[in-house]
């Protein structure tokens, strides 16, 4: 199960939001049985949380909490949470030309590919997550996935 999280109104479908997060699950081929929650915040619960978790005093556009666990209640492998803000996407949607609804996918896709294990460290994972992002973000219907 997906579950999301809004903190303030949201100017899109949250729908469309779930959709990019289950497209980044069968592309990966996760368990029919996963779930994970999104959180779609503001600036300064992306800061608080970069800041208690990154040491990084500074808000951020995307951040990924792994979890991994089999909920007992549900028997689903829960994979953690997503938290991205809705400012950052705003502002990212009209400095790169995209719709926000494209911004908050590619953020959604990106923090569930962490999730999932990707990572763009290392110039090998950033090839391999970048084309995950690229083929989850053609799914989706978008030709718009900026580089990491």
């Amino acid at each position: 199960m997906i579950h999301i999280d809004i903190q303030d109104e949201l100017p899109v479908d949250p729908a469309l939001l779930e959709t990019a997060a289950r497209q980044t699950l069968d592309y990966a081929h996760s368990l029919q049985q996963t779930g994970l929650t999104l959180v779609i915040g503001d600036n300064l619960l992306l800061q608080h949380y970069n800041q208690q978790y990154r040491g990084i005093d500074a808000p951020t556009d995307v951040l990924s909490f792994p979890a991994s666990y089999i909920d007992p209640d549900t028997q689903e492998q829960y994979l953690g949470d997503v938290l991205v803000s809705l400012p950052a996407a705003q502002q990212q949607a009209a400095v790169g030309g995209q719709t926000l609804i494209e911004e908050l996918q590619l953020l959604v896709v990106h923090g569930v590919l962490h999730l999932l294990g990707y990572d763009h460290i290392e110039p090998e994972e950033t090839r391999r997550m970048q084309a995950a992002q690229d083929a989850v973000m053609g799914l989706l219907g978008s030709q718009n996935s900026p580089y990491l």
